[in-house]
């Protein structure tokens, strides 16, 4: 896993280095330089270069990267101090700039020259490379501060940071690298993302002697008359591409067995008791599901009462792994939460921002400026797997955090989660719920969007497509 730091958490670090191991700050302003340089000329021959250099370290960064451009044959390098206000140089033609206006502590409107500074740039053509972040983004939140620079890559110093991930960070990052210079971290109260390492711990190569039995049984429920295709997505994602389990089971309403009979061939069929409508609650039938490895329950279900009292049914006397999805997490919302604490299950919880933001009633732009926080105070306080998804979802249990950068915008679409509750069940029938057996499922999600965004554009991806894509995710690792 790699660390992603909080500027506050950065700041200490620079803190200790410095202070307690002597490393002064013109060495670690020299070799950031160096890495920023290394980085332009792994990509780069030559070139005409402008660096527009800040106030503050970044400034002193930038000094040095001009400084050693400049001796390196190909390069044609100029500097503007952004401070001045003059601004001529920035409108000639160059290949490359490099941003060193600002540095990861922004916490305010980016305003005046500064501002016109950002806007031309980002108007330059240019191949723009930010210094530890873009200029213009929060370095916790990943919010634009009115402008940011828009990079094409990130040299992030040392370590990540939360804003190249967050909200408008991945617009506004490019490809972002890390770049170590020495700066002593420690301790493990850090947010972390996957690789492909961290994912295929949980698709280790299979023995030849197993049986299905090996591989836990998990079951689907979900489905109503108004949302049908919901709870057959996630399916598909269980059962038809294989996700892991032995043995996979749709329970559906009664009504309703006829929709999805014989859909898909690999399916064993239960049904729910029902009102024409959706299902109500029958703890007979409920009971018979308490034997199955993992459940996911609330995709296409509506919200009624009976769905509420099924839920609580389940949570209080189900001993295995539970995903909570969909509607499953909007009554919680609306009929109460607090059955949480009587589970004798792990539950994953995969609510997206909205549902998120009925769920700890709070609005949606307070859990972008501050979520991982919610999430860990929500995750430790019920005790559960909390996964908020989002452009880059959060993963954690309340101690420890991962971001899933992985994914496309063309999973910004109606099904693409019910999708991920049912691939996450297949993985939860032989694996326990934990935040990073969680993470690996949304990674390898993830990973499918990539692969129909490649396949196809951003435009044009459907839920069952991220369904096909998903056995080249899991072989890709």
């Amino acid at each position: 896993m790699e660390r992603i730091l909080s500027v506050e958490q950065m700041r200490a670090a620079d803190d200790y280095t410095i202070g307690k191991l002597g490393i002064s700050s013109d060495i670690l302003a020299e070799r950031a330089g160096r890495a920023v340089a290394e980085e332009i000329t792994r990509r780069f021959r030559g070139g005409r270069v402008l660096v527009c250099i800040g106030k503050g370290n970044n400034g002193k960064d930038g000094a040095i990267i001009a400084s050693i451009l400049s001796q390196l044959h190909g390069f044609s390098v100029k500097t503007l101090s952004v401070s001045n206000g003059i601004f001529k140089l920035l409108d000639m033609d160059y290949d490359i700039i490099v941003d060193c206006i600002f540095g990861i502590g922004l916490n305010r409107e980016v305003e005046g020259k500064y501002k016109t500074a950002i806007e031309k740039i980002n108007r330059s053509g240019a191949f723009i490379v930010a210094c530890d972040i873009a200029s213009g983004l929060n370095g916790d939140t990943g919010r634009a501060m009115g402008v940011a620079v828009k990079a094409d890559l990130t040299v992030a110093i040392q370590e990540f940071k939360l804003g190249h991930f967050l909200n408008d960070g991945p617009d506004y990052s490019g490809e972002v690298v890390a770049r170590d210079i020495g700066i002593s971290i420690w301790g493990e109260d850090y947010s972390f993302r996957l690789n492909d390492d961290d994912a295929k711990v949980f698709f280790k190569k299979r023995k030849r002697n197993v049986n299905k039995g090996d591989f836990g049984k998990a079951i689907v429920i979900g489905g109503s008359k108004k949302f049908p295709g919901s709870v057959l997505l996630s399916y598909s994602a269980l059962c038809a591409l294989r996700a892991g389990a032995g043995y996979s089971v749709l329970a559906v309403p009664e009504s309703l067995y006829g929709v999805y009979s014989a859909r898909i061939p690999e399916c064993i069929m239960e049904t729910v008791s029902d009102n024409g409508t959706g299902i109500v609650y029958d703890e007979k039938t409920l009971a018979n599901f308490l034997c199955y490895d993992s459940i996911a329950f609330g995709m296409g279900m509506g919200v009624t009462e009976d769905v509420y009292e099924s839920l609580k049914y389940i949570i209080q006397n189900y001993k295995g792994n539970l995903i909570i999805d969909a509607d499953g997490i909007n009554v919680l919302s609306l009929y109460g939460k607090d059955i949480l604490e009587k589970k004798k299950c792990k539950i994953l919880l995969t609510p997206h921002v909205g549902e998120f933001s009925r769920l700890i009633k709070a609005n949606k732009d307070m859990i972008m400026s501050d979520v991982i926080s919610l999430s860990r105070e929500f995750a430790k306080k019920y005790g559960v797997v909390l996964l908020v998804k989002s452009a880059v979802s959060v993963i954690t249990d309340g101690d420890k955090s991962i971001i899933n950068t992985a994914g496309s915008s063309c999973m910004a679409k109606g099904g693409s989660g019910d999708v991920l509750s049912g691939f996450a069940s297949g993985i939860f029938a032989r694996e326990d719920i934990s935040v990073e057996s969680a993470a690996a499922a949304a990674y390898i999600f993830g990973k499918a969007g990539e692969i129909c965004e490649k396949e196809q554009n951003g435009y044009t991806v459907t839920a069952s497509d991220l369904i096909n894509a998903l056995p080249r995710a899991v072989s890709s690792l």
